[in-house]
């Protein structure tokens, strides 16, 4: 599904990403964890082309050089961002109306079905319709981030820090959703500092620091290496870091 070898991001003089390697299979759920300024957020961001990077990106065999963030996403390859990017002055439904405009512009068919089954999947959404988006939590801000998102149909969903800022409870709720789109094939590459969530969702994951993967392999061999387990899962018994 995803294939990227040797991707660059700078910003100026600062290197974010320093020629790293990953893939993501199809109906895989990837997990990239790591630190704070770790790379990971630039990461995804220059996968949808909203940075410029070097290194080469292929997604479902074709290489994405060239092609702007508009086209990337008809493709399939859609993008929930940390900081939602709602519009707070719309309601719930037009701003998950908003996540189909691509394929409304193509002519496509199926759209309100689409709706009726992102509210399937969020009764909260579906009981908020009307509500405007700025009037809502924290988690169903996230809960319409990623309804919008999946309006849009990704063949590859992009996550970056699903749980960011949302109590406990709210983040085991959402971890709930993912586990689901998980269990119905959706391709996920995952960024998220829980790494204990993160790890317990995902088949295999990679650890990237300063800029470069730094630990990779099986989200189950990841979650008992000692590195992980000192530097990002804390002592067995205590609380996640």
């Amino acid at each position: 599904m995803l294939a990227v070898r040797g991707l660059e991001v700078r910003y100026h003089a600062a290197v974010a990403v320093d020629g790293i390697d990953l893939h993501v299979e199809e109906g895989e759920v990837v997990a990239l964890i790591g630190p704070n300024g770790a790379g990971k957020t630039s990461t995804l961001l220059a996968l949808l082309g909203l940075v410029t990077c070097r290194g080469e990106v292929r997604y479902r065999g074709e290489v994405l050089a060239g092609l702007e963030p508009e086209e990337r996403v008809a493709r399939g390859l859609v993008l929930v961002h940390e900081r939602r990017h709602l519009f707070g002055s719309m309601t719930v439904e037009e701003n998950l109306l908003l996540g189909a405009f691509a394929r409304y512009k193509r002519g496509e068919r199926g759209i309100w079905g689409e709706l009726e089954r992102v509210y399937a999947r969020f009764p909260r959404l579906a009981e908020r319709r009307h509500q405007l988006a700025a009037t809502m939590s924290g988690g169903e801000q996230q809960m319409l981030a990623i309804g919008r998102a999946l309006m849009a149909r990704p063949r590859l969903l992009l996550l970056d820090e699903p749980s960011l800022g949302l109590a406990p409870l709210i983040v085991q709720e959402i971890f709930g959703i993912l586990a689901g789109l998980k269990a119905e094939g959706t391709t996920i590459l995952l960024v998220e500092q829980n790494a204990r969530a993160a790890l317990e969702l995902a088949d295999r994951g990679y650890v990237l620091e300063a800029g470069r993967i730094v630990l990779e392999g099986p989200a189950a061999a990841l979650r008992d290496d000692p590195r992980v387990v000192e530097h990002y899962l804390g002592i067995p018994g205590e609380e996640s870091r």
